[in-house]
């Protein structure tokens, strides 16, 4: 099936320019030409943009959004509510959760999640008949939503530096990285070659996979040429008890055991050395920012710029979902610089819009997406530019420096249209996240 979308203007490899004819086959972008609208072609009003990569996600956190940033407190505290609310899910709540939540990442302009999953099995830590029937409620939710996912299935072994599961977290363990293979083999043979998934690894953090369990983890990464991500150096005292315990940062610590790369992200990567930049940026391991996160949580603001400039690719993900906006997220890395150094322009618009879309889809093993060239997977996101936030400007600078999720008018994901005139296809989202949400409480 062929469509033709005609675009006000859009953000091509070259730049923007006006009149872009865009044809579709199927999931795929076939032709890209300029001139006036065929009789066909249906109108992209504003500035279109490639589909958006949301490079690190937890989609149950969004039942924290409003509830959890009362009084006073810290990422820790924070962590405890997050563990009630995990808690209380199971694969059906999950399921209705999830597809709420990937609902409104499409309203935003994402067309590619990336999973951080590690919510595996039943309270107590049983798992459930089907070990991944938790990992399959979050791809189906994605496929209900429109989007693409890479489920990052989560190694989480121990509850801190040495320490045993405990409460909640007993749900997220397979008791060592070889039987979380076993199970992480079994989700990647159940979606081979299904082209809307990506199966990936994740190593959740130093503080939860010790450093001799590791390896098993990136070798699943290498023998699927999957995506590997991991939590890295987000709070200081993590930092500290790794020091302590191993006589070397988690960055460090993740290179000696084979874990950094080109196919590995690094999230948060918020204090670093400058040791960690170089072993980064050297292994060409992306790392992706969380800017409204990690300033919800009070964790820092991380070295982006230094990291890009030596080398390492820069994504962007909402995480705890605080704020579902990559275009917030995108102009967050560079006014956060700005506030830690005291000067403005470390980044311009075109490079932060890149790391929202073709950094981020290749950090998800999705290279082929998050461009608007002949080939590249049909992913357009419409832009308003006549709201009361983008009206007068212009350009790149249009979307990252002055649009939000709400300017968002039209979503085709893999040539699937999913958002129209800023409604989703399932209906009133909103109205979805209160009903899925308030089942958990």
């Amino acid at each position: 099936m062929s469509l033709t979308y005609w675009c006000e203007q859009a953000w091509l490899p070259d730049g923007v320019a006006g009149d872009v004819i865009v044809v579709v086959e199927g999931d795929r972008i076939a032709r890209i030409g300029q001139g006036p609208p065929p009789a066909d072609a249906e109108r992209l009003a504003g500035i279109t943009v490639p589909g958006l990569a949301n490079a690190h996600s937890h989609a149950f956190h969004r039942a924290l959004r409003g509830a959890a940033q009362e009084g006073k407190g810290d990422f820790w505290t924070w962590r405890d509510r997050m563990y009630e609310v995990a808690a209380r899910l199971d694969p059906d709540t999950y399921l209705r959760l999830a597809t709420a939540v990937y609902a409104e990442m499409a309203l935003a302009g994402v067309t590619c999640v990336g999973e951080f999953h590690y919510l595996h099995h039943a309270p107590g830590g049983k798992p459930y008949d089907d070990p991944n029937a938790m990992g399959h409620a979050l791809v189906q939710a994605a496929r209900d939503a429109g989007l693409r996912i890479t489920l990052l299935d989560t190694c989480y072994l121990s509850g801190g530096m040495g320490a045993p599961l405990t409460g909640a977290q007993v749900r997220f363990g397979d008791g060592d990285a070889e039987r979380w293979a076993v199970r992480a083999d079994e989700l990647a043979a159940f979606y081979e070659g299904q082209g809307d998934v990506e199966i990936g690894a994740a190593i959740h953090s130093v503080r939860a996979v010790r450093p001799e369990q590791m390896p098993v983890v990136a070798e699943f990464s290498h023998r699927y040429a999957a995506p590997l991500h991991v939590h890295v150096s987000e709070q200081r005292a993590e930092n500290a008890a790794c020091v302590e315990m191993y006589a070397a940062t988690p960055v460090q610590l993740l290179h000696e055991h084979e874990a950094l790369g080109p196919r590995s992200t690094a999230v948060h990567a918020t204090h670093l050395t400058d040791v960690d930049v170089e072993l980064l940026a050297h292994s060409g391991t992306h790392v992706c920012m969380c800017p409204t996160t990690e300033r919800d949580l009070a964790d820092g603001i991380g070295p982006a710029r230094t990291l890009a400039d030596r080398g390492a690719p820069i994504t962007l993900g909402s995480d705890s979902h605080a704020v579902i906006d990559l275009f917030e997220e995108a102009r967050a890395v560079e006014l956060d610089e700005r506030l830690a150094s005291g000067k403005r322009g470390h980044w311009s618009a075109a490079d932060l819009l890149a790391a929202a879309t073709t950094a981020g889809h290749t950090s998800l093993g999705f290279p082929d997406a998050g461009m608007l060239v002949p080939g590249a997977r049909a992913d357009l996101v419409s832009v308003r530019l006549d709201s009361v936030r983008t009206a007068g400007a212009r350009g790149a600078e249009a979307v990252v420096f002055a649009a939000t999720a709400a300017d968002v008018h039209s979503v085709v994901s893999g040539g699937r249209r999913v958002v129209e005139d800023g409604r989703h296809v399932l209906g009133d989202v909103g109205s979805l996240l209160a009903e899925a949400i308030g089942a958990l409480r």
